[in-house]
């Protein structure tokens, strides 16, 4: 549990008990920040009862699994956001609800894969003069975080693709191709519960800065929101582009296959095509019936260099046409 007090813009006092959050927000000079890291019930009833938040929007803080939205309330907005990241390959989420109301914001966090430490060291390295914007300043922060995380995976997967395609058509292939293809797949996975993570994302911040709500509007944080939903269109735009490359790589990959199989079957074609002619002669010289050459020496060597003769032609003719 984490907590502040802002007054006129700095910092105050931190780490009181959340007893006494709805004594600091009565002062409209004050700006409260709460952090709550996988909290149980009592304590969610605990932030309803202080701050007189919505009864649907605390029901969402304890369900799982919810889409990024922006909820607007008569007295708070309510607002859901991914923290995301990749760890050994593997994307890993952390759920953050977000309560904001006119002088206090509150942070529910899934669990503390989501470091919080990294958002307060952003307030603090942030202007001073924006921390008279109390909340809007604050929820900047916190989407700019999350936000950055966003441009830090998808860069990530971006660059992984990127070794996935020299990967294929190196010469010296380094990987198998049995490990190739899960690794595509598993990309091909990730990019997509990533992409829906980060679609709604532009609604979020679109719908903060838009005029009718003056938490934003009118303040010069207004390019800061602006900033911040640019990098939301960079990374969708990115992703699209990164599942584009996945499934150009896999048909890539699939035509590879492909391509290799046909040489395997040419060549063995080839040499099938070689093999039948000594089975042929030595066929037909194994008939027990007379035949030109029967029981003379002549004859085997007249079979024998036909044999050679047209196996080495055939050879020839194959090798020049890249059949073998």
């Amino acid at each position: 549990m984490h907590t502040r007090l802002y007054r006129n813009g700095v910092l105050d006092k931190e780490g009181f008990p959340a007893e006494e959050i709805s004594g600091y927000v009565s002062d409209p000079a004050n700006v409260v920040w709460f952090d709550l890291c996988s909290p149980d019930r009592h304590e969610v009833a605990l932030l309803e009862e202080e701050l007189g938040l919505h009864e649907l929007a605390v029901e969402d803080v304890l369900a799982e699994n919810q889409r990024p939205k922006v909820d607007i309330y008569d007295n708070h907005l309510f607002i859901t956001v991914y923290g995301v990241s990749l760890d050994d390959g593997r994307l890993d989420t952390v759920e953050v609800n977000v309560f904001v109301t006119r002088n206090a914001l509150v942070t529910v966090r899934e669990n503390e894969r989501f470091d919080i430490g990294k958002v307060v060291r952003r307030w603090d390295a942030a202007d001073h003069r924006l921390g008279a914007y109390g909340v809007a300043f604050l929820l900047h922060g916190l989407l700019d975080q999350v936000v950055d995380g966003h441009l830090d995976v998808v860069d990530e997967l971006d660059g992984r693709i990127d070794d996935l395609e020299e990967a294929l058509f190196a010469d010296d292939r380094q990987i198998d191709g049995r490990t190739l293809q899960r690794t595509i797949y598993e990309l091909r996975r990730n990019a997509a519960r990533f992409r829906k993570l980060v679609m709604p994302m532009r609604e979020v911040v679109g719908t903060l800065i838009r005029r009718e709500q003056d938490l934003v509007a009118g303040t010069e944080l207004v390019p800061y929101y602006e900033d911040v939903y640019d990098h939301v269109l960079r990374v969708n735009e990115w992703i699209d582009s990164t599942r584009d490359q996945l499934a150009n790589l896999r048909e890539t990959r699939l035509a590879e296959q492909g391509f290799r199989l046909n040489e395997i079957m040419k060549r063995l074609t080839g040499w099938a095509a070689i093999i039948a002619v000594p089975t042929l002669i030595t066929g037909f010289y194994g008939m027990n019936v007379p035949y030109p050459g029967y029981g003379q020496q002549s004859g085997f060597w007249l079979s024998a260099l036909l044999i050679c003769g047209i196996s080495v032609g055939l050879y020839a003719a194959f090798k020049k046409r890249d059949w073998l």
